[in-house]
């Protein structure tokens, strides 16, 4: 059974009444989905904050879902609107990196407590936010290109040139941050 048949399932028996169902939806895609979350605001207890208003309205509209996309796709897209909607809301600016963010000194008392997944979220949080998104869907969440179109509301094109974008930033923010250590992965 393919992960969608699978959440079709679960869905239909929401749908049909049973609640304790979507706590299987939830468990399922929660992590995925804070992870997007905190990637575009930045901010853990807001991220946490918004994503249980964002399954709060999935399981009102639930009914609603027909099946034209992946369940996770109709979810993010849920999460990203919601997110943005903060960003507006709280008008948020976005982290600007600094070259010198991080010293030599600091960097090699941390650098044996840092793990490549650490690296990559710190480097992610610092990016802009539309690069960030595209990079934790495609990579992350492992959608394809048009599944992430749907989810980000971007085209086609933007999100390729996005992606493209956001491969090189990584890159260099990660060379920024860790240096040495970088090469060594």
């Amino acid at each position: 059974m393919t992960n969608e048949e699978h959440d079709k399932l679960i869905i239909e028996r929401v749908k049909n009444g049973d609640h304790t169902a979507f706590r299987q939806l939830v468990d399922k895609y929660k992590d995925d989905s804070l992870a997007l979350a905190c990637s575009i605001l930045k901010d853990q207890d807001l991220a946490e904050d918004v994503l249980q208003d964002v399954f709060i309205k999935i399981y009102d509209k639930i009914k609603s879902f027909k099946y034209q996309s992946a369940f996770y796709t109709w979810l993010y897209r849920f999460v990203v609107n919601k997110c943005y909607n903060e960003l507006r809301k709280h008008k948020k600016n976005r982290v600007e990196m600094k070259d010198d963010m991080i010293t030599s000194d600091e960097l090699s008392k941390k650098s044996d407590a840092v793990d490549q997944k650490t690296m990559i979220n710190t480097a992610l949080d610092l990016m802009k936010p539309d690069e960030a998104l595209v990079l934790r869907l495609f990579y992350l969440s492992e959608l394809k290109i048009e599944e992430v179109v749907q989810v980000t509301g971007f085209g086609a094109s933007k999100v390729k040139v996005t992606l493209h974008r956001a491969r090189k930033s990584l890159a260099e923010t990660l060379r920024k941050l860790f240096g040495k250590e970088i090469e060594e992965l």
